[in-house]
């Protein structure tokens, strides 16, 4: 008759197979070199100005662009003048949004 086997006893501390395992047992993670940025200190807050001038840009911005196709703005015919000033309007709302914080 064949003795019976013991199974394997659970080993304490580090695994001999995980590369970075402490003593108790955990398993650091290896270094990389992808770039981590730092945490700010401070969260940073926006000046009352930045969202008045974005969304008062944006908003002047779409009136102008609607007026100018329903024929409200001086002129005979829609202009594409009008069609530019509204452009450029919405793009300052944009550059505000996405430029300061």
């Amino acid at each position: 008759m064949a003795k019976p086997v013991k199974p394997p006893s659970a080993k304490k501390g580090p695994k001999s197979g995980k590369p970075g395992a402490t003593p108790s047992g955990r398993v650091t993670p290896k270094q990389t070199s992808r770039y981590t940025p730092p945490i700010p200190r401070a969260e940073k807050v926006s000046p009352r100005w930045v969202p008045i001038v974005m969304f008062t840009s944006l908003g002047l911005g779409m009136l102008v662009i609607l007026a100018n196709y329903v024929s409200l703005l001086p002129g005979d015919k829609p202009s594409n003048m009008y069609l530019l000033l509204g452009l450029v309007l919405i793009t300052t709302g944009f550059v505000t949004a996405t430029k300061f914080h």
